[in-house]
């Protein structure tokens, strides 16, 4: 069950970041943040109202504001590496965050088998070459690789975080609820003050009404990940589930070469087969 849901979390994660990079292309990337979380949020908070979440109300909660507090600092941090420096450099790093939810697990006593530790081992080189590491070309500027770490680190917290948000179904959604309301305000002050020094918040035309589906989707997408990467967190080793849930890179490389037409490297195709050997290993060990 925790290499099902892990994989579930990298599949959503994926998909998520290959439409969020989209629609960055034609909006400002912390509105595309903030109205996908803002509709993940309304969700989320109809859901709470059905199940009666907010008997589940609790001091775990407080988790789940962490966690919407780091996250759309790290999300900025990262838009902000990739703009500075080249692409196939800064999105491999971001996946050494994975180092803090593993990090945590060991922390608490988890003592993977010789073949988990194996395909772990195997899956993060897997993630770091489908990623495309450019070793020639432009030079990577300090701030970039700062901002990147950063970054990654933010998402591992999040990872961390959230697992530990919530013991039961229905204050899992409560727990994703407050997560978001937490994202939504954090990034909606963070949109304000970049709009009063004079960025740009919505695009020349207004506001992408015919891009609401695909904002939803991302929305959506992203707080069902965090749902099933706690179902993975709970019901197995922490580390184990982190690993695979940090295979979302490979699934948005998969989805640019699919849909977009994208051809992957060779180090980026070998990449992708170690990231599902590892795979393999964690699930069998």
């Amino acid at each position: 069950m925790t290499a099902l849901f892990a994989l579930a979390t990298s599949l959503l994660w994926g998909l998520a970041d290959f439409g969020g990079g989209l629609l960055t292309r034609r909006t400002p990337a912390l509105t595309v943040v903030v109205v996908s979380q803002a509709i993940a949020a309304a969700v989320l908070g109809a859901i709470v109202v059905a199940t009666g979440g907010w008997s589940e109300a609790g001091p775990l909660l407080w988790f789940a504001a962490a966690a919407g507090t780091v996250g759309p600092v790290a999300l900025l941090c990262f838009y902000k590496a990739l703009a500075l420096g080249p692409m196939g450099v800064v999105s491999p790093l971001g996946t050494v965050g994975v180092a803090v939810p593993v990090g945590v697990g060991l922390f608490l006593g988890e003592r993977p088998g010789l073949l988990q530790i194996a395909g772990i081992a195997v899956a993060v080189l897997g993630v770091v070459l489908a990623g495309g590491p450019q070793l020639r070309g432009a030079p990577v500027q300090r701030r970039a690789i700062l901002l990147t770490l950063v970054a990654a680190f933010g998402f591992g917290t999040v990872f961390a975080l959230i697992a530990e948000a919530s013991t039961t179904v229905t204050g899992l959604f409560l727990a994703l609820f407050v997560q978001r309301a937490v994202s939504v305000a954090v990034g909606g002050l963070a949109l304000y003050v970049s709009a009063r020094r004079g960025a740009a918040a919505l695009p020349d035309g207004g506001f992408p009404w015919r891009s609401l589906p695909a904002l939803a989707f991302v929305g959506l997408a992203d707080v069902a990940a965090n749902g099933t990467y706690v179902v993975a967190a709970q019901h197995g080793p922490v580390t184990v589930a982190a690993v695979l849930a940090s295979l979302y890179p490979v699934v948005t490389a998969l989805a640019a070469r699919g849909l977009l037409r994208e051809r992957l490297r060779g180090l980026q195709a070998a990449g992708a087969g170690l990231a599902l050997v590892g795979t393999l290993l964690l699930a069998t060990g």
